[in-house]
């Protein structure tokens, strides 16, 4: 897939839909007499909607959502989705965008002209597209709930001025797309070609579609269905680009250093050129375990946490994922807490406010500090198989079915990061289970985009996103190291109080409809009166 980037020389006339709701050219602005009829023209057509289909650092600013996170910037879009305080006229990050499905629709109603090309080759590129276009929709709902539901484009910009559909016709068009697709789409491609839509990422997309939207047996039966995959043997080594292509991904956004790249500036530290544009919450570095299984409420009423420095014997996720105070990152020792460091909250605009940085994704950093960060080839991923396992498991806990197999995907995600087994004494019932899953869930996935949509559909979002946002406490950093190479803090000081937050339900379930989409076709209505 990544040579495929180099192709992208072909300008849509219908991408001129990028910040309105469907403000299309003809629909035969690319014409089947000229263009649709070899397989360069579907490669290039094709190359065009995998480059519109997902951004990597959306999947990472989203987080920022949610009590995961915080978005330094507002321009960025994600500090007022987090705050509660967007509404149609600023609505923040926008998911509201149909290009993609533009450039579907007209790929779909065109492909069969390329007569060059065997029936077979094309039912896979059309099964693709249509791959691509529920995925789409999905976000869509999700974010939206009731959104216009257009399979073929329209024939000018007056046409295309129609109301919104209920999210049940668009629930049941995902679920008839993505089952009718199935077992169109190849398990694998060559190696060339990886990053392309498989078997395996139709049935990952529907799978989490039906946890969304708690239909917990089909969830179940579609994670169980989906082979051909494993975790990778190190959580860290996940996330380390020379292993981007291992048997745990079964889809990523594919990036290509100079061409597609993707630039890790806005998550990396002040004092190495980073902006942190998107940095953890102290809530999310609490949601760590002890190393031996305990939170740290236990550890704390057992002796054995040490709020003052409390880094030392945690989950190893946790140094996997976030830049904490006292941790030796990029070649520097990280010192968020100590007053007039370059790192130090209020010392610079780019200085994070929580007095942490995200590290998933840029461990390439402590290897070599002198990487091009700003252009960078690393993948993104969309899907992997720890969550197909922590599907399985949240599936099970809400149909009550409390066996080996639910303990047995709890413990392969937990064993692969370095963590003990789930103790089968300490959870044995729904509600304690039920608890350690959405954590676990929490902790694995930090920084990959699921946690705003997890909160929502747990109905726990007025829990988690009310009150105070906290960062770090202050202090320094000690002289003495711990086993793993980073160093003791001393933190006795208060900690960074970044803003109060409001999430109001279920007002902001769904993000506003962009004022301009609405002012562009009268025939949308708000989501909510409160917006």
């Amino acid at each position: 897939m990544k040579k495929l980037i180099y192709l992208i020389g072909i300008v849509f006339a219908f991408s001129a839909c990028e910040d309105s709701f469907l403000d299309t050219a003809p629909d035969d602005a690319l014409s089947p007499s000229t263009f649709w009829k070899s397989k360069q023209d579907l490669d290039l057509a094709l190359t065009g909607i995998y480059n519109e289909f997902q951004s990597g650092s959306s999947i990472m600013y989203r987080d920022a959502g949610s009590d995961n996170a915080y978005n330094n910037f507002p321009w960025e879009g994600w500090n007022k989705i987090g705050n509660g305080k967007n509404s149609p006229a600023d609505p923040g990050a926008s998911y509201y965008n149909f290009t993609t499905i533009n450039r579907c629709n007209e790929f779909l109603a065109n492909a069969d002209n390329a007569t060059e090309v065997s029936e077979e080759v094309r039912d896979i590129y059309k099964a693709q597209t249509r791959f691509i276009r529920a995925y789409k929709y999905y976000v869509l709902t999700t974010n939206y709930g009731d959104v216009p539901l257009i399979t073929q484009n329209f024939a000018s910009p007056e046409e295309a001025k129609v109301p919104r559909n209920p999210q049940a016709e668009i629930r049941e068009f995902i679920e008839d797309e993505l089952n009718s697709v199935i077992d169109v789409l190849p398990e694998s491609y060559s190696e060339a070609e990886f990053g392309k839509a498989t078997k395996g990422a139709a049935q990952a997309l529907l799978m989490r579609y039906y946890l969304y939207f708690k239909d917990y047996e089909k969830a179940l039966a579609t994670a169980n269905s989906i082979g051909g995959y494993s975790l990778h043997p190190s959580f860290t080594g996940l996330f380390d680009p020379s292993n981007e292509k291992n048997n745990e991904v079964i889809l990523s956004v594919q990036h290509t250093p100079n061409t597609y790249s993707i630039n890790f500036t806005p998550f990396l530290p002040n004092g190495i050129g980073g902006w942190s544009s998107v940095v953890p919450t102290q809530s999310l570095v609490d949601a760590f375990e002890m190393a031996d299984g305990k939170t740290i409420e236990e550890a704390q009423s057992a002796g054995e946490y040490d709020p003052t420095n409390p880094y030392k014997n945690r989950d190893p996720r946790l140094r996997a994922s976030i830049v904490y105070p006292g941790q030796v990152f990029a070649g520097k020792v990280y010192r968020s807490v100590e007053e007039n460091d370059a790192d130090y909250y209020n010392t610079a605009d780019n200085a994070s406010k929580t007095g942490y940085n995200f590290k998933k994704y840029t461990s390439f950093m402590d290897s070599d500090p002198g990487s091009p960060y700003w252009n960078m080839g690393n993948d993104i991923y969309i899907f992997r198989y720890a969550e197909v396992l922590l599907t399985i498991a949240e599936a099970k806990v809400e149909l009550g079915q409390i066996d080996n197999e639910l303990y047995e995907a709890l413990d392969a995600v937990r064993l692969r990061a370095g963590m003990p087994a789930v103790d089968r004494d300490k959870y044995a019932d729904q509600e304690s289970l039920r608890k350690l899953v959405r954590n676990e869930r929490r902790v694995e996935f930090a920084m990959e985009g699921l946690r705003r949509d997890d909160i929502i559909r747990w109905n726990i979002a007025s829990d988690v996103l009310n009150g105070e946002l906290k960062g770090v406490k202050r202090g320094k950093v000690l002289e003495t190291t711990l086993p793993n190479g980073d160093y003791n803090v001393s933190l006795s000081l208060p900690e960074n109080l970044i803003e109060s937050r409001q999430f109001e339900a279920p007002k902001n379930n769904l993000l506003p409809i962009p004022q301009n989409a609405i002012d562009k076709n009268p025939n949308l209505t708000p989501n909510n009166p409160g917006y």
